[in-house]
């Protein structure tokens, strides 16, 4: 794996930010903050639902090719465009996904109310996107050169059961040429998040011979039993430490009001700072399915048909940790405090779980701004603070790249 050079200390951001070529890229961000935020209004309008984030792919590739760099797109979808430095083995690779949360039909036009922006998937991941191109721009504007190659890609599949194959594909293809890897999630430089949470997403399916609801009445029924095991599971003691959460996300099942159903379907997220703990809730919520069909059986008629149960994973996310010690969090940190920002350490699902849990040191952060309601129609952003989290990004960035005379 490649190295990253010698840890920036504060006095070399600080000499890094008076630099012909870096005042011109901080310049830059400084004059235009609000046209990034334009820029992120037009991607939030394009909706970009899980496994169909082409669209916004293409938007994104016309604003990397305006400031001249090579883009292409990759066979997984997400959108390259790498800006070589003097060493094309070293790499930093900076990412935000493409992608939300959101169905296809959901209204995401973006209301406006002073400095308030309102629409789904406007924080998440809006800002992170906006602030990939704020970067691109201002580097471009910089006409800074770099030892290391700087790569930056709207990739795919972070959101829901995409499985974070966009991030994974970039992984192997670069491989051990990354130095460090920067995933801009959401809006708050309040955080750097340096670990990977472990995650398994289930879908559990009951089936059975359904019928209908009064001459049948008494069958086994798959959504009760589903319901049944639902409860089992959540009364189940999920610890403190290592924190770790579960969610009953969707619940599907049933034709019409008056018919038992043939099946039931629910899609689960486990979660735990421990990868451990994380299989210990997949066996748990196994028994709980058996359990709930156990007592829907000796609850239905004699001789009834059974009811049968299937597990279907829908994604798992490994996890991995930042040491402490790494050059890449102290260059991030060296920047906090030269530009007066406060920032903490966080643990968190994201793209950087991927090259995390394969030693390769990554951090995610947010793209500047304030931002709340992510993942529900009510989704805001703030611009202020842009400023700050763009000239953040800039100068981690040139840092982390070496900025050549």
């Amino acid at each position: 794996m490649v190295t990253l050079s010698a840890r920036a200390t504060d006095d070399s951001i600080e000499k890094l930010a008076v630099t012909p070529d870096c005042a011109r890229g901080l310049d830059w961000i400084a004059k235009n903050a609000d046209w990034v935020t334009e820029q992120q209004i037009r991607l939030t309008e394009i909706p970009a639902p899980e496994f169909s984030e082409a669209r916004r792919g293409e938007f994104l590739k016309t604003l990397f090719e305006a400031t001249g760099l090579q883009v292409r797109t990759d066979k997984t979808g997400n959108v390259i465009a790498e800006r070589l430095g003097s060493d094309a083995k070293s790499i930093i690779l900076l990412v935000a996904h493409l992608d939300t949360v959101f169905p296809a039909s959901t209204d995401v036009r973006v209301k406006r109310d002073a400095n308030r922006l309102t629409a789904p998937g406007i924080a998440d991941n809006g800002a992170g996107l906006a602030a990939l191109v704020g970067l691109a721009r201002a580097l471009s504007e910089s006409r800074i050169r770099t030892t290391k190659t700087i790569v930056l890609a709207g990739d795919v599949g972070e959101e829901g059961e995409g499985n974070l194959r966009g991030i994974r594909a970039l992984v192997e293809s670069y491989g051990s040429r990354l130095a460090a890897v920067i995933a801009i999630d959401g809006a708050s430089i309040e955080h750097i998040t340096t670990q990977g949470i472990a995650s398994q997403r289930v879908e559990v399916t009951i089936t059975g011979a359904g019928g209908h609801s009064w001459s049948d009445f008494g069958a086994p029924n798959p959504i009760t039993a589903l319901a049944r095991a639902i409860v089992k599971f959540s009364a189940v003691a999920v610890p403190e430490a290592p924190r770790s959460s579960f969610n009953f996300g969707v619940i599907e099942g049933g034709t019409s009001v008056n018919s038992i159903p043939a099946s039931a379907a629910v899609k689960v997220d486990l979660r735990s700072e421990d990868e451990a703990q994380v299989k210990t809730m997949e066996a748990a919520l196994r028994d709980a399915a058996q359990s709930g069909i156990k007592e829907e059986m000796s609850a239905a008629r004699p001789n009834s048909d059974s009811l049968n149960v299937n597990f279907r994973s829908l994604g798992s996310r490994p996890a991995g940790k930042l040491p402490d010690n790494s050059p890449l969090l102290d260059t991030l940190r060296s920047v906090d405090r030269f530009l007066g920002n406060r920032s903490r350490l966080e643990r968190s699902s994201t793209d950087a779980n991927i090259p995390l849990s394969r030693g390769i040191p990554a951090v995610s952060i947010g793209g500047g701004g304030k931002g709340g309601s992510s993942h529900t129609l009510a989704e805001w952003y703030d611009a202020t603070g842009r400023e700050a989290g763009l000239k953040r990004l800039f100068l981690t960035t040139v840092a982390l790249a070496g900025a050549q005379p």
